[in-house]
């Protein structure tokens, strides 16, 4: 029979998750719960439409975090049954079934340590990401679209709702840009850590010789802001254009000015959605991206203000955050935290989670 001697496996769980359970703080998460449904069975909720969007997305964040802590802890009590279950058994299926939920307490447990961590201003938001081509060319465009891929498989492989909010394609391959938003909780502050650039090394399929490549991408991570948090633009400070949807190869994939491009005098941003079919729905899209992107430049004004007041002078890990070679060998490795994997396919087809919650890790061990 497979040996279910795993105490120390058990031990470990149940010393993370008293500490997470610390963290959260049950009592008082049910005092909130408590509060939050109160003001959401008011009659005059709804008076106030971004109050009422307020709290009831916090309500349903909070008691989705009180259900996922509680229905752990009843599932690792649990596994002691079934433990004993499958010793009076004493066959190897039984045994199987003791690994199976045992590996899958771990990974969840691990993933609500690594959020107990996101504990940031804007951490708990949902997180608009935007991929641009750099350096390489046609190669670089190409990346640009490996990229976009890898987000959106890893999205949905976290069950995250996703939508490409704007998409502009190279002439040859790849995309010159890409902006979509993930609508999860702690989408931001989990995907803030991607934020950089990105190196891609391999042998060029667009180079007759085969000559090995060097490619860049860069990935930008901004927080999807909550109607209360929104920056006020002033109509003067931005010029609207409006143009046709398109899609790859120039093929006209919509036969009204439907398409808008926002353009922030002041800062020079441009942020542009073609998305929805109607200009006004493209017209807010781009609008809220682009009050997030304000709001971004003006966390890192003031944090460069702090650290000019402090006068601290941080090293530099070079241009590039994170490295994906494929030759001439194989490995995906991220140049803060040092994670590593041989496996740069996997990675692509959205396997991320374990360079995130390296990531967030660092950054919570770096001093301010």
């Amino acid at each position: 029979m497979i040996s279910l001697d795993v105490s120390d496996r058990i031990a470990a769980l149940r010393s993370s998750l008293a500490d997470i359970v610390a963290v959260v703080d049950l009592p008082a998460l049910a005092v909130r719960i408590a509060d939050l449904s109160e003001q959401a069975g008011a009659s005059d909720l709804w008076d106030d439409t971004a109050n009422a969007q307020k709290v009831t997305s916090a309500l349903s964040h909070a008691q989705s975090q009180r259900d996922r802590v509680e229905g752990v802890q009843r599932r690792l009590d649990d596994l002691d049954v079934l433990i004993d279950m499958a010793k009076e058994a004493g066959d190897d299926d039984s045994a199987r079934e003791v690994l199976v939920e045992l590996d899958e307490l771990e990974s969840l447990i691990g993933d609500m340590e690594v959020q107990t961590l996101l504990d940031g201003e804007y951490d708990a938001l949902p997180a608009i990401v935007t991929i641009r081509a750099g350096a390489g060319g046609v190669d670089a465009a190409d990346f640009a679209e490996m990229l976009l891929r890898m987000y959106l498989r890893w999205a949905e492989q976290h069950k995250y709702p996703v939508q490409v909010l704007d998409t502009s394609y190279a002439e040859e391959a790849g995309i010159k840009s890409a902006t979509f938003e993930v609508d999860s909780p702690f989408a931001f502050g989990t995907l803030s850590v991607e934020a950089g650039t990105h190196r891609l090394v391999r042998m060029s399929p667009f180079n007759s010789a085969g000559k090995r490549q060097t490619s860049f991408a860069a990935v930008e991570v901004v927080p999807l802001l909550a109607q209360t948090l929104e920056i006020e633009i002033p109509e003067s400070d931005i010029r609207v254009d409006v143009f046709r949807s398109s899609g790859p190869g120039g093929q006209s994939v919509n036969t009204t000015d439907s398409a808008v491009r926002i353009t922030h005098i002041p800062t020079g941003l441009v942020v542009s959605c073609q998305n929805e079919k109607s200009q006004i729905q493209n017209r807010a899209a781009a609008l809220r991206v682009l009050q997030s992107r304000l709001l971004l430049l003006q966390r890192e004004e003031e944090a460069k203000k702090k650290k000019e007041l402090a006068g601290v002078i941080t090293a530099s890990w070079g241009d590039q955050m994170r490295s994906y070679v494929l030759a001439p060998y194989q490995m995906v490795k991220d140049l803060r935290t040092n994670h590593e994997v041989n496996s740069p396919q996997a990675v692509f087809d959205g396997d991320l989670d374990g360079f995130i919650a390296a990531g967030i890790r660092h950054r919570k061990q770096k001093p301010e």
